[in-house]
């Protein structure tokens, strides 16, 4: 009776591990590339997927978007706006969707998905914001409440 009852225990807990299994490593495994922010004040970026790797780089704005394109473990490799390379700790990012204004002089915040909608602000490149739905080549972008349209090839992070 002791060893079916150990030989039970056995099979449900392999059972139970072998169900499990998938759905941990479907939580891990994002299809890459994509889209994050920082989550943190201060984020290290490394040379590694470790913390043993030396810091490339230390961003400290939280909301910059960032483009995830490996993930190893609780790390990612990620892309930054300005090309820039490297690995950050999962933990650390957010899947919430930002922007960051590019390219030459002011870009336009209008008040609808249309060139002649009422202007609403002027954004500089570098400033970033919250991503919200793109339309006709355009795309809702929040700045700290300010909420208005902006051109999709002025913003980084909405492709």
């Amino acid at each position: 009776m002791r060893l079916t009852s150990i030989v039970f225990r056995a099979i449900a807990a392999l059972a139970c591990s072998t169900v499990l299994l998938p759905v941990h490593a479907q939580a891990q495994d994002r299809e890459v590339p994509y889209w994050a922010s920082i989550r943190a004040q201060v984020l290290n970026l490394r040379a590694g997927p470790g913390r043993a790797y030396p810091v490339r780089w230390t961003y400290k704005r939280a909301g910059l978007p960032l483009k995830v394109v490996r993930v190893h473990e609780g790390w990612r490799y990620v892309r930054d706006p300005d090309g820039d390379e490297g690995w950050v700790i999962a933990s650390l990012l957010s899947p919430d969707r930002a922007a960051i204004v590019i390219g030459e002089g002011l870009a336009d915040m209008r008040e609808s998905n249309d060139g002649r909608s009422r202007l609403r602000w002027r954004a500089e490149p570098g400033v970033s914001g919250k991503l919200g739905k793109c339309d006709g080549g355009w795309c809702q972008f929040d700045v700290s409440g300010r909420k208005a349209w902006i051109k999709k090839n002025r913003l980084w992070g909405a492709e």
